[in-house]
């Protein structure tokens, strides 16, 4: 389960989520004097030190079972992959420096860079390439993130040093994308994690400094306060230009713009609508936006099970009833939710893959399209026999159950907050009753992971290649009876869909792939188990005045930046020498703000969650 706040960069394939309460002008400021000088000794004050707002929180950096996104970011820094990717998304060298393919495309050989070393001085070479994707293979643990990845692998060897062979069961047209920064498999030394597999469930890499090979080093983690990374000189593709990178969790959106405007933030991604549009008039602060490269939507549990299908959870069963999902879907006034919630910056959901990548993005025809229509939905339900109640609300005639669904939202994020009223209205009208649960980012995790909810908020997104996104709906996904295995998105399962994900990824032709990929997403649209809402777009912001170098390409006659990636950014980033990046050790730490003034917040909290739609407009 993953959260959101935005857009990510095009390489992130799990959309997050900032926690966002949404404090007043007051009460902000008064959070973040609080909050100033905790993190004092993050850095020595003597260096560079380029600070960014972390993404999600930051539970392990341990590759094989990581998915948040703030974990993935310094993951894919600090540790290598095949291969990496260029500013237009496509693959380019990283540790391969060249490979072949066999006619029939079922092998794969890779020469691999030589006379590199890990951060500990061992030798990096092939063969901890081949031992990485092997365990990934092998063991159920290992496979818990990147699994889907290499289902397709036969065999992975390292004849030497620098010859990495891959043969596939069948031919693989993602091979260049598996092995990327950030959203694909991470390369990590042999002669370290081999000792960690018989406890890898538990293992979270925090022995500091992380022993690794990447732009960075991991040298320091605070649990839900920041991560602390030091640039490796020696990197081959050039160091970083700053000496030390700080990854900030903020709980609060709005104290993490604040801290951006006093200068002690120098980047800050996923900012809304209305914080954009202030941070426009701050002549130090340059703010961009980007296509969306993701989806937020709203889940429907249609019954949880496990891969054998045994059943689990305590999701309600009325919702397998597709034509109950389809009510729901057809309920929703998404283009309200844009108009409303992002300020319409963003496009309506429909189909599984965002519209950053235009050649897999895909709208349903007029014919299938579940536009908004109360009435339609009403009437279906009608017909189906769920009579309405002397409530209002409809009643299973079979078990007598009531349409009463829990709604599990983040209680740290701004963006659920505000969908929740709306839904809760939308289905009211069609004799549904909402129980909205708000809840921390892990619990939610936990619920949905158990199968223990009904409805709840949820976002993805994805890099060029879709092959991981389109993943987390197939069978594969689902968990074992044990309860590990699993990285399922909403426990949906079906046989035609998984064929024609298998037949997707062996088309190497574009035009083709798209065509399988697009009755993919139609199988995904007509199944309601996840309700797209909408695609934001990414509206971010950088102290321009501190740092330039860090956007690449020009905005575009919409005013979009092509879609960034942080192997890069973060690389490339360079100080200017004005404001006070080279001294200033002071760094908010957002989680406090909530534990100071939660007494304060409660009452405004329970108050906007419990207005109507029609209150706030």
């Amino acid at each position: 389960m993953r959260t959101r706040t935005g857009v990510k960069p095009f390489w992130h394939r799990r959309l997050v989520g900032r926690v966002t309460i949404g404090l007043t002008t007051g009460l902000m400021v008064a959070a973040a004097t609080v909050s100033l000088g905790l993190a004092a000794n993050a850095d020595s004050g003597s260096d560079t030190t380029f600070r960014i707002a972390s993404e999600t929180q930051i539970t392990t950096f341990n590759p094989f079972l990581s998915y948040y996104d703030g974990e993935l970011d310094i993951i894919g820094n600090i540790y290598p992959s095949l291969m990496s990717l260029d500013e237009q998304g496509k693959p380019v060298p990283y540790l391969a420096t060249s490979y072949q393919t066999s006619a029939d495309n079922l092998t794969w050989t890779f020469t691999i860079k030589s006379g590199l070393k890990w951060s500990d001085g061992e030798p990096l070479t092939a063969k901890d390439a081949a031992w990485t994707f092997n365990l990934i293979m092998h063991n159920q643990v290992a496979a818990t993130s990147n699994g889907s990845l290499v289902s397709n692998f036969k065999t992975v060897t390292a004849p030497d040093d620098t010859t990495l062979v891959i043969t596939t069961k069948k031919p693989q047209a993602n091979m260049l994308y598996v092995s990327i920064p950030v959203s694909g498999i991470a390369i990590v030394p042999q002669h370290i994690w081999e000792s960690k597999v018989s406890d890898l469930k538990n293992y979270k890499n925090m022995d500091f400094p992380v022993v690794g090979y990447g732009p960075w080093v991991l040298t320091a983690n605070v649990t839900n306060q920041y991560a602390t990374l030091k640039a490796n000189k020696d990197f081959f593709m050039g160091a970083p230009k700053y000496d030390t990178l700080i990854s900030q969790y903020f709980t609060n959106s709005d104290s993490a713009v604040a801290a951006l405007r006093s200068g002690q933030l120098d980047q800050l991604g996923g900012v809304t609508a209305a914080q954009f549009k202030a941070l426009q008039g701050d002549s130090n602060i340059t703010t961009y936006q980007q296509a969306a490269s993701g989806w937020t939507a709203m889940e429907i549990n249609s019954g949880a099970k496990t891969r054998s299908g045994k059943p689990m959870g305590t999701g309600n069963p009325i919702l397998a009833d597709p034509v109950v999902r389809q009510a729901i879907a057809l309920a929703i006034d998404r283009q309200k939710l844009v108009d409303r919630v992002l300020d319409g910056n963003g496009l309506a959901g429909a189909g599984y893959l965002p519209p950053g990548y235009p050649e897999w993005f895909w709208k349903p025809t007029p014919s299938e399209a579940l536009n908004y229509d109360p009435a339609r939905a009403n009437q279906i339900l009608d017909q189906a026999g769920y009579p309405k109640g002397p409530d209002g609300i409809r009643v299973d005639p079979s078990t007598g159950k009531p349409f009463d669904f829990r709604l599990g939202i983040h209680s740290d994020d701004a963006g659920d907050a505000a969908i929740a009223p709306y839904l809760e209205e939308w289905m009211k009208a069609i004799g549904i009753k909402l129980e909205i649960q708000a809840m921390g980012f892990d619990q939610l995790n936990v619920n949905l992971s158990k199968g223990d909810w009904d409805m709840l908020m949820d976002g993805w997104s994805t890099g060029p290649d879709p092959t991981y996104l389109l993943s987390i709906q197939t069978c594969a996904t689902l968990p074992l009876d044990n309860g590990t295995g699993g990285n399922t998105d909403a426990f949906y399962c079906n046989p035609e869909y998984d064929k024609l994900f298998n037949t997707q990824i062996q088309q190497f032709d574009t035009a083709q792939r798209a065509a399988t990929i697009a009755k993919m997403q139609s199988i995904l649209y007509r199944a309601n188990a996840d309700v797209i809402l909408y695609y934001k777009n990414g509206l971010s912001a950088l102290r321009s005045d501190k740092t330039s170098s860090y956007l690449f390409g020009q905005e575009n006659a919409n005013g979009f930046y092509p879609l960034q990636n942080l192997f890069t950014n973060w690389r490339t980033a360079t100080p200017t020498g004005k404001g006070s990046s080279s001294s200033n050790t002071g760094v908010y730490v957002g989680i406090v703000v909530v534990v100071l003034v939660a007494a304060i917040l409660g009452g405004l909290i329970t108050m906007r969650r419990r207005s109507t739609a029609a209150e706030r407009e």
